[in-house]
């Protein structure tokens, strides 16, 4: 199994304008051969503590994919294309991190 942890920082406030986006393309994703999770999270509000907050412009999509080869296949799908076509100009920075368990 593949982990993927994809940090997105969007343009000063055009988070809730990429998350729309990204919410509209989860059922093409999560339809795809491979695809075992895919799905948007943000801070949990005044939790504190040990938190380190990603902050009111950032999101981070947590992925799991059965193989090397479902996630390659995700990365050129149309869908994944007309995505980035579409939050391409939204966003400031995103930082993809492919994991492999370490157990």
């Amino acid at each position: 199994m593949i982990h993927v942890i994809a940090v997105i920082t969007t343009k000063p406030g055009k988070r809730e304008e990429v998350l729309k986006l990204f919410r509209a393309n989860i059922p093409n994703v999560l339809a795809e051969d491979g695809c075992i999770e895919y799905v948007p999270v943000v801070d949990v509000p005044g939790f504190g503590g040990a938190q380190a907050p990603l902050g009111e412009d950032s999101f981070i999509v947590v992925e799991k994919w059965a193989s090397p080869e479902a996630l390659k296949a995700h990365a050129a799908a149309p869908h994944m294309k007309a995505y980035g076509e579409a939050s391409g100009p939204l966003v400031a920075n995103r930082a993809i991190h492919v994991l492999n368990p370490a157990a």
